[in-house]
């Protein structure tokens, strides 16, 4: 990932993004540290899609887990017992 620091962008203002973004991601560094990225909307879009997808898998596979009977139904404190989380 590419990174710019904090002071450039100040600096030379949204020119200096334009230039770097075309390669990819981009950290924004602050007190020599990571505390920014910044995307391309194309990017942005991708991730959020991604994340919605992986969402939807999940919540499949769990109704499938519920429609094969891989879920136990219980209360709250048998599954403290199970996972032995009581003295």
């Amino acid at each position: 990932m590419n990174a710019i620091p904090a002071q450039e962008i100040k600096r030379r203002g949204i020119a200096a993004v334009d230039d770097l973004i075309a390669k990819g991601d981009l950290h924004v560094i602050r007190n020599n540290q990571p505390q920014y990225v910044v995307l391309s909307e194309e990017r942005y879009q991708e991730l959020i899609v991604a994340e919605q997808e992986a969402y939807y898998a999940r919540v499949r596979a769990s109704l499938e887990d519920l429609k094969e009977g891989r879920v136990k139904r219980g209360t709250a404190d048998d599954l403290i017992k199970e996972l032995k989380l009581e003295d």
